[in-house]
């Protein structure tokens, strides 16, 4: 009972005309990135992350959800309608959603999406609210031995789940944990490789960092890129409705994709992407008809899309229990509360409990606008792909200078903007992903204070850092996590008899 009562003040404090705007306006830019290719959610986030400072930090993080939530919705609109994914949790869609459409089917596809989306998400939300109260009443009991395990078996499990080169990953790695280090030593206050610039003495600012890999870069990459949009394929109002054997043959797939979607969420890495492939993979298996995905299967666009939305809220477990951020869209939420002054963690849902229960009633909320939102303007938001670079390119430039320039109005974290918006560039041309940076610039400082706060409570000792009750319990579950599917796969292979000629 105490869980409702905090969420029907949650639906208070969601309710007021201020946050029900900004959870509109969130869940209709969403929707236009979603859409949009290349930007995606984590691009936007980072681009309007300075325009939150004027914002009560309730109503900064309901923008947020709203933002994070469209996107996944609309990364299938362009997906079904043009065979160009919005975003990437939204490629595996492309494969039956395109295929739909060509055979006139364009709206049952968008449909199913939709209800399947506003489906996954109600139940990842039933999900995030009850597991994160459960895991931030454990986290009570953390110290710095158990943060710092997090922290790390987190980075590991980033770096390994990323896709990619995983020695690359670990490069990207190194290279945010020691941007981290830049700044004044919490313990002893002496300046550490800033340079004798004043401007440094805080550190390396997080949002001219993320605002450069993930925006600037962006711009930069998107400028020479060819266009190459397909014939959109028209929809009217009336093919929207699935026939009763669509129905049918969705409700599975929705419900399997939720409940995966949600737990792969709590997952460090790319979790919306990694669960639609993993769903389309299960949906294919278990299908009496596996011959018609790839041909325009239902089931590859219910069970994939509601995936991609369900890790939406499983992905806010781990940063409102723990204040750790498991995936780069995550680590945006907290530079916004850090900007605020709040720092996440299992004393924000007693400290701060408007903020917390707040934004989970707001993401019931945003899910009933964008089931209306998306359905009826479904041919709107298609055509803002029709926007020309000159003029959508520099208008994202200019946010993300005005943005940056704006918070400290400091020309060092303009150069940050520039320099970081130059690497990001390069490193993508060359196979690199900037997500491992990102987060490790985000965690690094809350590592560093816990094993340093770890080693002077045990006199320089590692064991009893390593060796304690629940951080021993969370090395030994990820080593086996690590360790036993190779160890699996080897052995069926071996077991497997030679193929005759």
């Amino acid at each position: 009972m105490d869980v409702l009562h905090q969420l029907m003040m949650g639906f208070q404090v969601a309710a007021t005309p201020i946050n029900l705007l900004w959870a509109l306006i969130g869940a209709f830019v969403g929707t236009i990135v979603g859409v949009l290719p290349g930007i995606g959610p984590l691009g936007s986030m980072a681009i309007l992350l300075s325009f939150t400072l004027k914002m009560d930090a309730t109503t900064a993080m309901i923008f947020f959800a709203g933002i994070y939530y469209g996107a996944m919705y609309g990364g299938s609109t362009t997906s079904i309608l043009l065979n160009i994914p919005g975003e990437a949790a939204s490629v595996v869609t492309c494969i039956d959603g395109y295929k739909m459409a060509q055979k006139g089917r364009a709206g049952a596809a968008l449909t199913i999406s939709a209800v399947g989306s506003f489906v996954a998400g109600t139940l990842s939300i039933i999900g995030l609210m009850f597991a994160a109260s459960i895991l931030a009443d454990a986290a009570l009991k953390f110290g710095p031995p158990e943060f710092f395990a997090i922290g790390s078996v987190g980075l590991l499990f980033l770096v390994r789940l990323s896709g990619g080169s995983f020695i690359k990953n670990v490069i990207m790695l190194l290279l945010g944990l020691a941007l981290a280090t830049i700044g004044t030593d919490h313990l002893y206050g002496t300046p550490r490789f800033t340079f004798d610039i004043s401007d440094l003495g805080q550190g390396v600012e997080f949002l001219p960092v993320a605002m450069g890999l993930f925006g600037i870069a962006e711009v930069m990459l998107t400028a020479v890129e060819k266009e190459e949009l397909g014939e959109m394929i028209r929809v009217r109002m009336r093919d929207l409705l699935p026939t009763l054997v669509e129905w049918k043959r969705s409700i599975a797939p929705i419900f399997r994709g939720s409940f995966l979607g949600f737990f792969i969420g709590l997952l460090p890495g790319p979790s919306p992407v990694i669960s639609t492939f993993v769903s389309y993979m299960i949906e294919k298996k278990v299908s009496k008809h596996p011959e018609e995905f790839g041909e325009g299967a239902i089931e590859g666009v219910a069970g994939p899309e509601s995936a991609n939305n369900a890790a939406v809220g499983g992905a806010y477990v781990p940063l409102l229990a723990l204040g750790v951020p498991f995936t780069p869209a995550m680590a945006v939420v907290v530079g916004a509360l850090m900007l605020h002054g709040i720092t996440p963690g299992p004393m924000m849902m007693t400290e701060k409990p408007q903020l917390f229960w707040g934004v989970i009633a707001s993401m019931y909320i945003g899910n009933v606008m964008l089931l209306v939102l998306n359905l009826p303007l479904v041919q709107l938001f298609a055509l803002i792909t029709k926007v020309p670079k000159p003029i959508l390119l520099p208008l994202i430039t200019l946010m993300c200078v005005v943005g940056v320039y704006s918070v400290n109005s400091s020309y060092v974290d303009l150069y940050v903007l520039a320099l970081f918006g130059i690497l990001g560039f390069i490193l993508r041309d060359l196979g690199y992903s900037p997500a491992p940076l990102v987060l490790a610039l985000v965690i690094g400082p809350m590592m560093e204070s816990a094993m340093r706060e770890s080693l002077m409570i045990n006199q320089g000792a590692i064991a009893p850092m390593i060796f304690r009750p629940i951080a021993g319990t969370i090395y030994l579950a990820a080593a086996l996590a690590l360790i036993v599917p190779p160890v699996v796969r080897a052995i069926r292979g071996k077991k497997k008899p030679p193929a005759t000629v």
